[in-house]
């Protein structure tokens, strides 16, 4: 076990100047593994990891204006991207481009009307033709809510392919699919995303992950998500499911024509105690295989060169179920920024 900087003194007759260099315990104990790990690196891979989903570099950042309905923003984009939406109206303008003081930003125009069937209609007719136009892929013909938080009303709905084009706050429920063995290790279960996947092919994954569509409540969705994606029954999941907090992030995606969209995301985590008899299933062709992770496992698919890596915002959900469970120490430096840094995003 690899510990910090400094050990600590094992005499304690002498008090530290006050310009000492802070002092790392020498004995981290964890109950469960049996050591916490205290290792510089590992929290530095951890931090790289974490800002792999927070990727927006400074000269997009500099050309990103509010999306803003009604005066409030519910959504970030590029100027190219606004320009992109204002072009794109099958017929009447949909999206305009407005000064609101010294700053530009992107908006519906008055002919769109105030109602949400109103604005939903206008808003999909423009994300259509992009559809037609090969800009917009993977359509899943699934609506999430557009809001100004999670707990707010709907101002419109949008398709999910096309919510990045907003730049508008999304929302998923990520699981920890957890099992004790007899000797007490708690192991997660790890998902392989299938070959055919439009993202990520192949990566490792979550025992289950889904975005949170239009109509269903958090629970509903996740009862939705483990019966399709892993075959687990509403019974276990009911019996081992726990809120466990949320991770958000922000991240620029490239989509050629010199144009990027900002994926705006939150992610409601839980923990999922399973059965030690139980296996999950390819239930919806979108998982190849699932397999468990050690703890020593997690922590070794933080390095860099890591041969096989998780789809990215998986990370986050492992990092925040390390950091819950005592697993890395406190007195490492890194350790205040990577716990902050787990929620970059807006979360709201």
């Amino acid at each position: 076990m690899v510990q910090g900087h400094h050990q600590a003194n094992s005499s304690l007759s002498a008090c530290p100047s006050p310009t000492s260099l802070r002092v790392f315990s020498s004995s981290n104990y964890n109950s469960k593994t049996g050591e916490m790990v205290s290792d510089e690196q590992l929290v530095r891979d951890m931090l790289h990891r974490v800002r792999e989903c927070n990727r927006i570099p400074e000269h997009i950042r500099e050309t990103v204006i509010d999306f803003t309905i009604d005066g409030v923003r519910v959504g970030k984009v590029t100027k190219k991207v606004a320009n992109l939406l204002c072009e794109s109206s099958p017929s009447d303008p949909v999206f305009v481009i407005n000064k609101s003081g010294d700053h530009e930003v992107l908006t519906l125009t008055d002919t769109v009307g105030s109602t949400v069937d109103a604005r939903t209609n206008s808003v999909m007719s423009v994300m259509k033709n992009l559809k037609d136009e090969g800009i917009i892929t993977g359509w899943r013909d699934e609506l999430y809510p557009l809001a100004t938080g999670f707990y707010d009303e709907p101002i419109l709905f949008v398709e999910r392919a096309a919510a990045p084009f907003l730049g508008m706050l999304q929302y998923g429920v990520h699981i920890n699919g957890l099992v004790k063995t007899e000797n007490g290790e708690e192991r997660m279960w790890i998902a392989r995303r299938s070959a055919t996947k439009s993202q990520y092919p192949g990566m490792t994954d979550q025992i289950v992950a889904g975005g949170q569509p239009a109509g269903l409540g958090l629970m509903e969705n996740v009862l939705k998500e483990c019966q399709e994606e892993a075959g687990i029954p509403d019974v276990l999941t009911l019996k081992g499911i726990k809120p466990a907090g949320a991770v958000s992030y922000e991240v620029v995606e490239d989509i050629g024509w010199e144009k990027s969209l900002i994926t705006r995301m939150v992610l409601f985590t839980y923990d999922l105690q399973l059965p030690s008899e139980f296996q999950p299933k390819v239930v919806d062709g979108e998982v190849e295989e699932f397999f468990q992770w050690g703890v020593n496992d997690q922590l070794a698919a933080m390095a860099k060169e890591f041969q096989d890596p998780m789809k990215p915002n998986c990370y986050l959900c492992v990092i925040d179920y390390l950091l819950r469970n005592g697993h890395i120490s406190p007195e490492m430096p890194g350790y205040l920024e990577l716990l902050g840094e787990l929620r970059s995003g807006d979360c709201v």
